[in-house]
């Protein structure tokens, strides 16, 4: 409520409540806008941080980004969750029409894949607490294939002797999935049809025919994914 002082000549002038701010916020529409734009023109997710930082006081985009998330539902591209960032990607069913761009596709080795399924499905994880889960030993190569890649990061270090450090997934390894966060990584089939699993069996292994090999391969390789 605004009060009133009186000037020389006696006209009221009002006097704004110190709890009131200078400038009303934009209209929600309008909020919605500016998300969309920062999300459209950002190479990488934004934050919610980033996006407070950009826009005008007052501003709230949480629901902003909300309200443009139900907006893009079934459209071809959506606004989408990755970690703690926000982005515009393409719908999953519509990713086939991208593919003619794809110059070069780059398959991990199976020690690379393992290394990366045990950092996902159990982080954060020590290099010998990998080395545990895998039987053998971790090659300094696997570990930085996979981070110059940007899918796995350094995390925090344990509190215990030597205080080694622990391996994390990435914002990087997330996007490249379309997921939201580590807990609805893909199983199998999902890496598989990314052709980041082979169908064929382990070199020693006997042929196909005798003994069901694929099928004990598929059961080995489905332990390494599963929560």
């Amino acid at each position: 409520m605004e009060d009133q002082i009186m000037d020389g000549h006696g006209q009221g002038a009002p006097v704004r409540d110190d709890n009131d701010t200078l400038f009303d916020a934009p209209p929600m529409a309008e909020q919605e806008r500016m998300v969309e734009a920062v999300l459209f023109a950002s190479a990488e997710p934004v934050t919610l941080r980033d996006l407070e930082g950009r826009m005008p006081h007052g501003c709230n985009p949480r629901e902003a980004l909300e309200h443009l998330r139900k907006r893009y539902e079934g459209r071809g591209v959506r606004v989408v969750r990755l970690g703690d960032a926000w982005a515009i990607r393409t719908a999953p069913d519509l990713g086939f029409l991208m593919q003619k761009e794809t110059t070069e596709l780059r398959k991990l080795s199976r020690a690379a894949i393992e290394t990366l399924a045990i950092v996902a499905y159990h982080q954060p994880v020590t290099r010998a607490e990998i080395e545990e889960i895998r039987g053998v030993s971790v090659s300094r190569g696997t570990i930085d294939q996979l981070m110059e890649m940007d899918w796995i990061r350094l995390g925090r270090r344990r509190m215990t002797p030597g205080r080694p450090v622990t391996f994390v997934v990435t914002p990087v390894f997330l996007d490249h999935f379309g997921l939201e966060s580590a807990r609805d990584l893909p199983g199998l089939k999902e890496l598989r049809a990314a052709g980041l699993l082979e169908n064929r069996p382990p070199p020693g292994s006997l042929p196909l025919g005798q003994g069901g090999d694929e099928d004990d391969e598929a059961e080995e390789q489905a332990e390494l994914f599963e929560e």
